[in-house]
């Protein structure tokens, strides 16, 4: 049960860090998608082995999260104390983070939209309703000669011919090249 809660936390502050250059350029770092990532991992972790944490593992999961949530609030007063007046005026406004909400969800729109494109240019397209009958779905069709281009060669030639093998000679060996 406790592994589950704080797997569940994890998740949102690993998901948090990693929206965190999307939402607060200013407190963001380059690493901290890598950070993000591997709470969110701890986090799915910690979901989903909670049967097995009883005991002495689970006391070294609490004390784990107890030492990365007090780095991590030393880290986030670091970084709020580097900011400027001004920047930190601008962070606690209202209108500041309702633009960061509506362009987070611009991206996200923008995300899916790409995902459902990618996945659409995977499946095949559907028989098209303009194509002659008989035509196979590629648009490939089979060809045969037309009777204009045999009227020339008799039948019988063509077929005495598939008929009756070519002569061969045999080999000549070593000793007969002379």
């Amino acid at each position: 049960m406790l592994a589950t809660i704080a797997g569940d936390l994890c998740l949102l502050l690993g998901l948090a860090v990693v929206l965190l250059p999307l939402v607060a350029t200013e407190l963001s770092r380059p690493r901290d998608g890598i950070w993000g990532g591997i709470v969110l991992l701890l986090g799915l972790v910690l979901v989903t082995s909670s049967d097995r944490l009883r005991g002495a593992p689970m006391l070294a999961v609490i004390c784990s999260a107890l030492l990365i949530s007090r780095l991590g609030t030393e880290v986030a007063q670091a970084r709020w104390q580097r900011l400027s007046q001004e920047e930190q005026q601008r962070l606690r406004s209202k209108e500041r983070w309702a633009t960061s909400v509506q362009q987070l969800g611009t991206s996200v729109t923008a995300l899916l939209g790409n995902l459902q494109a990618a996945f659409g240019s995977l499946k095949p397209l559907a028989p098209a309703a303009n194509r002659e009958e008989g035509s196979s779905r590629s648009g490939k069709r089979w060809v045969r000669p037309e009777d204009s281009d045999q009227q020339g060669v008799p039948e019988n030639t063509v077929s005495n011919a598939l008929e009756q093998p070519k002569e061969s000679n045999p080999p000549k060996s070593a000793s007969e090249d002379g």
